[in-house]
């Protein structure tokens, strides 16, 4: 990693450090400002005056972090100045959508700018790194991490871990306002068993490589300052030891030199996996696998000299680590001006965050049914009962993992559509708590909705149902909330369904019942406003959702890439992959969204239809508005190779583009197809290239019944081509 400081006095200052010192360095504790995992405080400023700690995390204060810093540059034999990091995954001051909301915005440009902000924030406050951007592929709405994913779909999540990148990192490391970014968690973490955080993963070398391994390699060709791999165990190996990964693949393959830092504990923890049969045999593990910085074990402290006595670990493998963690704090400009970072920002700087906020949150949201058009809602008439336990939760709109976010500082439904209705009488009752059992309220709800013209139902999760070690076996409407929204569809009111989660909720009967259900996630701090732009009509909906949202959980794991298999799932055929008791396919697939104008597409075209390797393709669809307001489209271009040497997936996501056209008004978009886009990893997981047919899929989501069909011929010189760099 490229620095200001000279690598001979990188070099001169390794030289000069003891073991316990170059080990501080890759000692990383918690200040306990937040609490982000198991163990309890600590003494780190003893630790730090012992030259015992190199990096701190969950401490935002600037006046506290300045000190801290004093103590690490003044009343330490070598002065070497602290990193300070957190968690800063959708926001800092300015909360954003959580990621995996964010990401249905289909527009990296407004996740590097959220990015970008989030940035400026955290470096204001002394921060110098993030434990961001996450990017594991989820297709378990059990498994509460979902919440902080891009979705899905690898190519997507790829596009995501570039934006993030470049919108944390900018374009100086060392800039005041830039952090270094961290990939998590190194990888697929997102297929952990049934759901459970922390449980085992065993997927095959090729899901690893075409589906987990993509969005890091992207992360990492993006520049990304570290890496940090997941607790969990891949076939018995855990990533936090897996050399075969850390070091074979992204250090010597991809060509990663920046830092990697284990997650909250981990080191220690493979001990209880069972790979190490004490400390020092699990700090020569990670170290020897390629793990810089123990993030709160205090396993290297404890464990590295012991093993390097034993001939477990070596010098050498310590000062690489540590020359690595050097050269970072010195790409970040902390060798040059330690206190660069933390300062105030202006009223005027952090009123356009919020701005950015309110934008994202409400391109966030997804209308996922609307069937009676009772949206938007008029602007003046008559009463609006706005009931449920996530009407006025101002708390709850921060979802997990909101850094610096504070309750009182978040925009509830409630204040946001008093705000957006100013000219009509809103009423308001709770009915139930979230995942309370008390229903003794349900009645006085349902008489305010009974005299009300239009109900508008805020459902769905507390923020602490969703996150990390938040998996939930059965992902629905929690506590009495089915119990006051039945009681409310009953009366037979227009009914407007708000659903605030960090994963789709699994709750059929709502969405055949009300008259409109909008995803809202988890938004930040512009919830409430973001929810009254779109339903007074201010923003016409356009989030589109990362995820297929499943009918039951029964049909978890669930997305729209998988293979055709040999007997395919047809009602009709007994003896085919099907349910008895449920359709195969999701309730809403990837990439739906309404809105409340109607798309058309029309004539989708390829120009050449015959290409050779390294060749590309232009694409082409007319698209037309043929509703009465003005909207913006989302349009998914997919790729089928139905005939190859191995059964390849029904589509694949190789293109995304937006559109935004009048009423009456019809455009035309434009996608590239390479021929990098048509390979895919051959049996020795290297990039293969096969001559053929390829089918290309234009159109509003994954349902197949909604997209056009065209089909190019791709020719090689032999039947089979490698192509590209070595494999994934």
């Amino acid at each position: 990693m490229a620095g200001r400081f000279p690598s001979t006095r990188i070099e001169a200052l390794l030289a000069r450090m003891t073991l316990d010192e170059k080990i501080g360095q890759m000692t990383l504790v918690s200040a306990g400002q937040a609490v982000t995992g198991p163990s309890g405080p600590v003494d780190y400023v003893q630790a730090i005056r012992s030259g015992g700690v190199g990096t701190v995390s969950n401490l935002w204060d600037p006046v506290q972090n300045r000190e801290v810093q004093r103590i690490a540059l003044e009343e330490t034999r070598l002065g070497i100045p602290l990193l300070f990091v957190m968690d800063v995954i959708h926001g800092h001051n300015t909360v954003f959508p959580l990621p995996l909301a964010e990401v249905g915005a289909f527009d990296p440009d407004l996740w590097r700018r959220t990015a970008r902000i989030a940035a400026t924030e955290a470096a204001a406050s002394g921060l110098a790194m993030t434990y961001a951007p996450m990017l594991d592929i989820a297709r378990d709405p059990r498994w509460g991490r979902i919440a902080e994913s891009p979705g899905e779909d690898p190519w997507l999540a790829a596009r995501f871990a570039e934006a993030k990148v470049q919108g944390f990192q900018g374009d100086d490391l060392a800039a005041a306002d830039s952090l270094a970014a961290t990939a998590k968690h190194l990888a697929a973490y997102g297929a952990v068993t049934a759901g459970r955080d922390y449980a085992t993963v065993d997927v095959s070398d090729r899901s690893f490589h075409e589906i987990y391994l993509p969005p890091f390699r992207a992360a990492v060709a993006a520049g990304v300052a570290a890496i940090m791999p997941a607790f969990h165990d891949l076939a018995g190996v855990p990533m936090t030891a897996n050399a075969a990964v850390l070091r074979a693949v992204v250090r010597e393959r991809w060509g990663f030199e920046g830092v990697m830092v284990s997650d909250y504990g981990a080191v220690a923890e493979l001990i209880v996996h069972g790979v190490a049969a004490d400390i020092a045999e699990a700090a020569a593990l990670a170290l020897r696998a390629g793990v810089d910085i123990d993030l709160m074990g205090n396993a290297y402290a404890r464990g590295l000299p012991a093993a390097l006595e034993r001939g477990r670990v070596t010098i050498a493998d310590i000062d690489a680590a540590v020359r690595r963690i050097l050269a970072l704090k010195d790409a970040l400009g902390l060798f040059e001006d330690p206190y660069r970072r933390g300062g105030p920002l202006s009223p005027t700087q952090l009123s356009a965050h919020r701005d950015v906020a309110r934008e994202a949150a409400r391109r966030a949201i997804v209308l996922l049914t609307h069937r009676s058009g009772v949206l938007p809602l008029a602007a003046s008439g008559g009463v609006i009962a706005v009931l449920g336990p996530l009407a006025d939760a101002r708390a709850d709109m921060l979802g997990p993992w909101a850094a610096a976010g504070r309750p009182e500082d978040m925009v509830g439904m409630l204040e946001g559509l008093r705000g957006a209705f100013a000219d009509r009488e809103i009423r308001h009752a709770r009915g139930v708590e979230i995942g309370g059992g008390d229903a003794s309220g349900i009645p006085a709800a349902v008489d305010l909705a009974r005299a009300a013209d239009v109900v508008v139902l805020c459902l769905g999760e507390a923020r602490a149902m969703s996150g990390e070690a938040a998996s939930r076996a059965r992902p629905d409407l929690p506590g009495r909330q089915p119990e006051l929204a039945k009681a409310v569809l009953d009366l037979g009111k227009p009914v407007v369904v708000v659903l605030s989660s960090g994963r789709p909720i699994m709750a059929p009967w709502l969405f055949e019942r009300a008259d409109a259900v909008l995803a809202t996630w988890f938004l930040g701090s512009e919830a409430g406003h973001a929810v009254g732009d779109v339903l007074s009509g201010r923003h016409n909906p356009s989030g589109r959702l990362p995820v297929s949202w499943p009918v039951e959980i029964g049909q978890i794991p669930i997305f729209y890439a998988r293979r055709p298999s040999g007997r395919p799932a047809d009602p009709a055929q007994y003896w085919s992959s099907k349910y008895l008791d449920l359709p195969v396919d999701p309730l809403f697939p990837f990439g739906h969204g309404l809105s409340y104008t109607r798309f058309a597409y029309r004539d989708l075209r390829a120009r050449p239809q015959t290409l050779r390797p390294r060749d590309s393709i232009t694409v082409e669809v007319d698209i037309a508005n043929e509703g009465a307001v003005a909207g913006e489209d989302t349009v998914f271009l997919f790729i089928h190779d139905p005939l190859a040497s191995l059964a390849r997936p029904l589509m694949e996501l190789r293109g995304v583009a937006k559109i935004t056209l009048d009423p009456g008004a019809h455009g035309t978009v434009t996608f590239t197809v390479g021929t990098d886009d048509l390979a895919f990893l051959g049996p020795d997981l290297a990039p293969r290239l096969e001559a053929g047919a390829f089918e290309i899929y234009v159109g509003p989501s994954a349902a197949r019944e909604s997209l056009l069909v065209t089909t190019i011929e791709l020719v090689t010189d032999e039947r089979t081509d490698a192509v590209g760099p070595a494999r994934s």
